[in-house]
């Protein structure tokens, strides 16, 4: 790959100045890792060429350790039916409801057996930035292979204060909790298979995020479209809502984002009484071409 890039350079040093365009931004190496656990690279499914023609993405061996439950789910009309079905199989797949049956004993000084994935997403929507909101964040990195930008500040050096304090807490929730990361995983799934049952001809959602400083994103440029757009670097995790009145009540600035829903972490209408939420959507991130309005 690097001689590739050193051959694909030095062609473009050759040419002429004038013959040279302008290129896409691309995702800063610093913001991904050279590997994860889905089937396209971090550079790909975090570039705007990702966000303008999406593709399915694809966690490994989860569709394949759990196809009875999406067969099951393949008889059922309702959304509703099919929310229930995999309530019951995550309670069934990872003990739940009965912890002892997963190695769980009374008897652990830090007994952390109500550590699921419901606890982390309500974690998540109280403060994004806690320890939850770490767990998240660190799950995308190690699947989809995107490093936080922020979290309890901005994310720049690896090796600095904020970096290691979102790593010690990423560490905390993820200790003496049963599989965790793998609940996640099936989470995801189970949204990305819904989504196409409830949408199954668009590619993308139309969300928006109310912010009071635009400019604390992080910029790559001003999109080609007009001045309202702009390329910006999204955390690895992000909150956003289909309603404009909503999103306006989080800041004077709009974000609007044509979001592709192979990026829907998770919606709060995707369990039904299981979470309270404002049309809530957690978007994984990357590159995005954004819409800047004033409220």
């Amino acid at each position: 790959m690097a001689g590739r890039e050193g051959s694909y350079h030095s062609r473009i040093e050759m040419q002429p100045e004038e013959s040279l365009k302008p290129l896409s931004p691309v995702l800063p190496r610093t913001a991904r890792l050279p590997i994860n656990r889905c089937n396209l690279p971090a550079a790909i499914l975090g570039s705007l060429t990702y966000q303008r023609h999406p593709a399915p993405l694809k966690l490994d061996g989860v569709e394949v350790l759990h196809r009875p439950l999406f067969r099951r789910l393949d008889a059922l009309d309702t959304a509703e039916a099919r929310a229930q079905m995999f309530l019951a199989h995550m309670d069934a797949s990872f003990s739940l409801e009965r912890p002892e049956e997963a190695g769980y004993s009374p008897a652990w000084p830090y007994g952390r057996a109500k550590a699921n994935y419901l606890r982390v997403l309500r974690g998540w929507a109280f403060d994004a930035d806690g320890r939850e909101g770490a767990v998240l964040k660190g799950w995308v990195e190690s699947r989809f292979g995107l490093l936080p930008r922020h979290h309890g500040g901005d994310i720049r050096d690896l090796s600095g204060d904020t970096y290691r304090h979102y790593l010690e807490q990423r560490s905390g929730g993820l200790y003496n909790t049963n599989s965790l990361e793998s609940q996640l995983d099936l989470l995801y799934s189970y949204c990305q298979y819904e989504l196409a049952r409830l949408l199954p001809e668009r590619t993308h959602l139309t969300l928006y995020r109310g912010v009071n400083r635009v400019d604390s994103y992080e910029e790559l440029g001003e999109a080609a479209t007009s001045r309202h757009h702009r390329i910006v670097l999204l955390n690895s995790l992000n909150s956003f809502t289909r309603e404009r009145d909503r999103a306006c009540e989080f800041g004077d600035h709009i974000l609007e984002v044509r979001v592709p829903l192979a990026k829907v972490f998770f919606f709060h209408g995707l369990l039904p009484g299981k979470l309270r939420g404002e049309e809530e959507f957690a978007v994984i991130g990357g590159l995005y071409e954004v819409r800047v309005s004033v409220e």
